[in-house]
């Protein structure tokens, strides 16, 4: 039996490569993406996505938001550990949604269009030789003319080609832990919060059907002082701020436990790695103090998209592609990384933060200055 050659292969099923794969199947090619968790399922993520993506989603992915009652979200409020907050409005604004109903919405629709999904699949290794993609999997051998890579912040793939990023353990931006609760709680529909403490900062907006969600990351030190209990480490730490003491006292969780991951690093990485061209998290991730990481993961599938298709059909070489596809995402995102990273370094510390929060309350400028620069523009 003939191996069949895949146009492309999509490792990792999260938002940019599922974005991906339906305009690539759009276009008429053969794409086949790998997803190692099952549809559908939840993910430590904010849920906060900014307008500037509802325009693809909607119409040209073909995502029907418009009919899914979803909350808009045009106001801001950040507040400091000792309190203080500031309100400002959001000039261009976001939705809620949850991963777990976005996501499914997409992989039934890349089915839909022709994509060989398969979820349950964990990738194990990409190896390219003579202008061909070899991927193994928990559900056989793969080839492929082009790779992408969107498998989140880390997995075995980055362990097994030793990825940079991995090695630097010093930085402040590195080994955080992040939770994330669904619950119910009394809170604006078109308001997304941000709770700073100590070496972290919470998250909450809503989402859809009534529900919203909480999200926070803290340095792992953090949980280790409060013997790697969440619960202490929300009653110790984080309830410091009178609002995020509220939160947790008042708002009721949705399911048992939340969910948690570790091990987040914020450090640069690379667009391509061994010719397989980098998407969403995989490609660098921006700080979730800053929102956007789930526009910015849709809009780097949209410039992959465009690299991709202009190769298959034979315009440019596979080094044109890598190298036009990384300068773009470098000239779309690079400046949005770093306010992300500058901020989150300014934030994560208690005495800083209260100053920074006064700061900008007393200037309206300077608060939108910030959020325009983590703000790119409709695609």
């Amino acid at each position: 039996m003939e191996t069949i050659v895949y146009d492309t292969a999509i490792i990792g099923g999260g938002l940019a490569g599922l974005n991906l794969s339906i305009q690539l199947a759009q276009q008429g090619y053969n794409v086949v993406l790998f997803e190692k968790e099952t549809y559908p399922y939840h993910k430590v993520c904010g849920e906060y996505i900014s307008l500037e993506s509802w325009h693809f989603l909607n119409n040209e992915i073909g995502i029907p938001l418009e009919t899914m009652d979803l909350p808009i979200i045009k106001k801001l409020w950040v507040t400091s550990p000792n309190g203080s907050a500031l309100h400002a409005p959001l000039q261009l604004g976001g939705f809620g949604i949850s991963r777990h109903k976005l996501d499914f919405e997409l992989k039934q629709l890349a089915i839909q269009k022709g994509v060989h999904l398969l979820d349950d699949c964990k990738a194990t290794d990409v190896i390219f030789n003579d202008e061909l993609f070899t991927i193994h999997t928990s559900k056989g051998i793969f080839k492929s003319k082009v790779c992408a890579g969107s498998w989140g912040k880390r997995s075995n793939i980055d362990v097994k080609w030793k990825r940079p990023f991995l090695s630097k353990t010093s930085s402040r931006l590195n080994n955080y832990v992040g939770i994330k609760y669904h619950v119910t709680m009394d809170f604006p529909d078109d308001v997304i919060a941000l709770h700073n403490f100590k070496d972290g900062y919470c998250g909450m907006s809503k989402i859809e059907d009534g529900k919203y969600c909480v999200c926070y990351l803290t340095k792992a030190t953090n949980l280790k002082k409060a013997g790697n209990s969440i619960e202490k480490a929300e009653q110790l730490i984080l309830s410091e701020n009178p609002h995020l003491k509220h939160t947790f006292q008042n708002m009721k969780k949705l399911y048992d436990a939340p969910l948690s991951i570790s091990q987040v690093s914020f450090s640069k990485k690379a667009n391509v790695e061994n010719h397989v061209l980098m998407l969403g998290d995989a490609a660098g991730m921006i700080t979730p103090l800053c929102g956007n990481g789930m526009s910015m993961a849709m809009h780097g599938s949209k410039l992959a998209a465009q690299a991709i298709s202009s190769f298959l059909k034979g315009n440019v070489t596979r080094a044109t592609m890598e190298l036009q596809y990384s300068s773009n995402w470098r000239k779309q995102f690079a400046t949005r990384l770093a306010t992300g990273k500058t901020v989150q370094y300014l934030f994560g510390r208690k005495l800083v933060t209260n100053i920074l929060v006064n700061c900008m309350k007393r200037s309206k400028r300077l608060t939108q200055y910030l959020i325009s620069l983590t703000h790119g523009k409709p695609f």
